[in-house]
């Protein structure tokens, strides 16, 4: 890709994802096409986003495969990896070779390894000093992010961060984590519809996600209120 070209496509990325941060713009879709773009862009093949709950706990909000979404809960239930490293130092954690690097983190090591990835980039979501959770770029080659991918990384979890502040009111503590809650319930129902809709389509998790995710924007309806309707079964998706 020239670097004309590609200038071009990040500047294309970041309009697309600011013209979601209008008056009740849907927060759950504009993260998932955060991580989209971000695998678009840079070198990567799988990203995912993560997200501290008002305990305090760090939980999966937007994936861009089955793959990466398996491995970051994994990594979540055995409390290690370099996400988790990463949200509690607040700082980049780039492990370029797992095989190699990753043995202080088994669990992880062992999952990311199963699903075909050897490296990945972590970056974290900072508010105020403090750190609100974390977007993984996972890559199937090995080797560091190029300086210049490594700081749109930064840029598009910066982004990330942005946009759950979007509303003048979630400037107060107490309102942040009423918008992160809502993510984090946002992303159970999500996961409960592209079930239903994987089961009656016959398609797989991923295609069900694109098929939820189309029917959601081509009807102007919230991504969490549709898949409401498909867990309901007041709605049906098929392929």
């Amino acid at each position: 890709m020239s670097t004309i070209n590609r200038a071009r496509r990040v500047s294309a990325a970041f309009v697309k994802i600011a013209d979601t941060l209008v008056t009740d713009y849907d927060v759950v879709d504009m993260l998932h096409t955060l991580v989209g773009e971000t695998v678009g862009l840079l070198d990567a093949s799988a990203a995912g986003l993560l997200l501290v709950d008002p305990a305090g706990e760090l939980q999966v909000v937007a994936s861009t495969s089955e793959r990466s979404q398996l491995v970051e809960v994994l990594e979540l239930e055995a409390g290690e990896g370099p996400c988790i490293e990463c949200f509690r130092t607040g700082t980049v954690v780039s492990v370029p070779d797992i095989a190699s690097d990753g043995a202080r983190w088994p669990h992880f090591q062992a999952a990311a390894l199963s699903q075909g990835f050897v490296s990945v980039h972590a970056v974290p979501m900072r508010l105020r000093g403090n750190t609100i959770g974390a977007l993984d770029l996972f890559r199937q080659e090995k080797g560091r992010l190029s300086e210049e991918d490594a700081i749109l990384a930064q840029g598009f979890a910066d982004i990330a961060t942005i946009s759950l502040l979007q509303e003048r009111a979630l400037r107060e503590s107490t309102l942040v984590n009423e918008q992160l809650q809502r993510a984090l319930n946002s992303r159970i129902v999500i996961e409960q519809a592209k079930g239903v809709i994987a089961q009656t389509a016959n398609v797989t998790m991923d295609e069900a996600f694109t098929l939820l995710r189309s029917y959601a924007r081509s009807h102007s309806t919230p991504l969490y209120e549709t898949s409401m309707n498909v867990v309901e079964r007041t709605i049906t998706i098929t392929a």
